[in-house]
């Protein structure tokens, strides 16, 4: 979990210093709290997998991620799509698209990471579905879109381009 840092100053002497001090230091401890779903000693370990191992071998509670590139500029978006992990042995904890560090580049987008942990014994499928501004319609970074179709409709009298599918990457989750 991510939280917002905020800083205070008191000078010397100041009643509202020490009111203001004595409420970070509450707001950092309770900041500490496991999140919804998670242990109560807080999130497990996390083990960070290449995006092209698509064999995944995990243990009932552990925790896993898969980073890829996303780029709004270019329309250009990565889903979970079907099929979808059976709860019963993985589930989605959600994804984080993380800020640039460094110079950003032009075009270059920005990590977007899938977080997954194991729930029980077994194995399970998932599928990460890439989208590009050719290949899907309708998409945009919440709404994956209902078709996988080209978006782009050929001008009056031009040729049809050559239909481009959708990137699909498909996982195999064995839980042991």
């Amino acid at each position: 979990m991510i939280f917002p840092m905020r800083t205070a100053s008191s000078s010397r002497g100041s009643r509202g210093g020490a009111a203001l001090a004595a409420a970070a230091l509450l707001a950092l401890a309770t900041g500490c709290a496991p999140g919804p779903g998670e242990p109560a000693g807080g999130a497990p370990d996390t083990t960070s997998r290449s995006v092209e191992d698509t064999s995944i071998t995990a243990e009932p509670g552990e925790r896993f991620t898969l980073t890829v590139r996303q780029n709004a500029s270019t329309r250009e978006y990565w889903y979970l799509a079907d099929p979808r992990p059976d709860r019963a042995v993985l589930v989605s904890r959600g994804t984080e698209l993380a800020p640039e560090t460094g110079e950003p580049s032009a075009g270059g987008g920005v990590p977007l990471t899938f977080t997954f942990e194991a729930t029980g014994r077994g194995t399970t499928r998932f599928t990460l579905l890439h989208c590009t501004s050719t290949t899907c319609e309708g998409n945009n970074s919440t709404l994956p879109p209902d078709e996988t179709r080209p978006s782009a409709a050929p001008a009056e009298g031009e040729a049809s381009p050559s239909p481009q599918a959708p990137e699909r990457i498909t996982y195999t989750v064995t839980v042991g």
